[in-house]
């Protein structure tokens, strides 16, 4: 039996193509594959920034303000409640919410005219803030600490509740923030249970309030 001549040449002429492009094929996967592993490898060096500490100075944090070839200006400062502090030949400037790097260059500029080294070291010497707690507590008033606190924290550094009287459900948080009062209502017993999905964290000048049970206010 005679074969096909035309179907075998038409097949030898296809395979070469075939080959071909099964070889580009290989060549683009490889590619492919070695740019996706160096993209992986590049993301692995460079750094998480998200857990980074950033410093930002705060009500009642204690500053020492030194200025390098003039001594006589160096002061050590505590920030006051409306967050500023009061130094010689410049008056009065805002600290809170700076880092000490921002206060620096802004120092440096301010005392520009009057030193001579355009240096001025800003230090923490301690950081502490002001929260005050209020209503059934055993001991209520000010409480200073130098660490983020909660508020079931404030509480227990005010010597717990009273837990005869204490409505545990609806405490609430008084905040001022850009001179706008805002209340929260938190639910510390499930906190005292273990309980609660996330600490709530209290801000310099907060004030913690405890209400009595069935309290219509």
């Amino acid at each position: 039996m005679k074969k096909n001549p035309i179907k075998k040449t038409g097949f030898i002429h296809r395979l070469p193509l075939l080959n071909c492009f099964m070889l580009l094929l290989a060549v683009f996967t490889f590619a492919g594959c070695q740019t996706s592993k160096l993209n992986e490898s590049s993301k692995k060096i460079v750094p998480d920034q998200s857990h980074s500490e950033i410093i930002t100075l705060q009500e009642g944090d204690d500053l020492k303000i030194s200025f390098p070839g003039s001594a006589n200006l160096d002061t050590t400062q505590q920030i006051r409640r409306d967050g500023k502090i009061s130094l010689p030949l410049v008056g009065e400037i805002q600290a809170a919410g700076e880092t000490p790097d921002d206060l620096q260059q802004n120092l440096i500029k301010l005392y520009a005219p009057q030193i001579l080294s355009k240096e001025v070291i800003v230090t923490v010497e301690s950081s502490a803030f002001p929260v005050y707690v209020t209503g059934c507590v055993i001991r209520p008033g000010k409480i200073s600490s130098d660490k983020p606190m909660t508020a079931l924290e404030a509480v227990m550094e005010a010597g717990g509740f009273d837990y005869e009287k204490a409505n545990l459900r609806n405490v609430r948080v008084i905040r001022s923030e850009n001179g706008v009062s805002k209340s929260y209502t938190l639910n510390l017993k499930l906190a005292l249970n273990g309980n609660e999905d996330k600490p709530f964290y209290l801000k310099p000048s907060d004030i913690v309030y405890v209400p009595e049970k069935f309290s219509w206010f």
